[in-house]
């Protein structure tokens, strides 16, 4: 039974301080996974990612002041189709939108607003870069079509601006 465990103990030695190095290299260089081969040995190290900074700035954003608004213009979209309306802002990316410039703020822009060109209207957050959508007019909003912290896809309709 000695020659049994020494030999499993023979096939279980790990190096701790080459597995620290590269969870540390796996912390250093934001990855998920990192894998070393030497001979017939092999390590793998994983680690789990949570979602959480995104998750951080989206569940405050939302305010009660954001759905009310949205409810009232709703009779005018089954009037004018957002695709078909020329003062139709849509997302020039997939994102994230977000409606004001930090969580409880004022939104950039309300139904029956008046903007200036060049405005910001929303932001849209993607791959961690917020990027301001600009009102490319004058005009008055008419329709906010999305929510804070809703995710867009790529020519979405946004805002529509007459």
């Amino acid at each position: 039974m000695t020659e049994e465990t020494e030999g499993s103990e023979r096939g279980m030695r790990v190096d701790a301080d080459l597995v620290r190095q590269l969870a540390e290299l796996l912390s250093e260089n934001e990855l998920t996974e990192i894998e070393v081969e030497d001979g017939d040995r092999r390590i793998v190290v994983k680690r789990q990612v949570t979602m959480m900074q995104a998750a951080s700035f989206a569940p405050p954003a939302p305010p009660p002041a954001a759905p009310a608004p949205l409810p009232a213009p709703s009779a005018p979209a089954a009037e004018v189709s957002p695709a078909n309306n020329p003062g139709t802002i849509k997302s020039p990316m997939v994102g994230t939108v977000y409606l004001s410039g930090e969580p409880g703020a004022r939104p950039f822009v309300t139904p029956g607003g008046a903007v200036a060109e060049g405005d910001t209207l929303v932001i849209i957050e993607a791959m961690k870069v917020m990027n301001p959508i600009t009102a490319p007019r004058s005009g008055i909003v008419r329709q906010v079509f999305v929510q804070d912290g809703q995710p867009v896809e790529f020519d979405q309709p946004l805002v529509i601006i007459e």
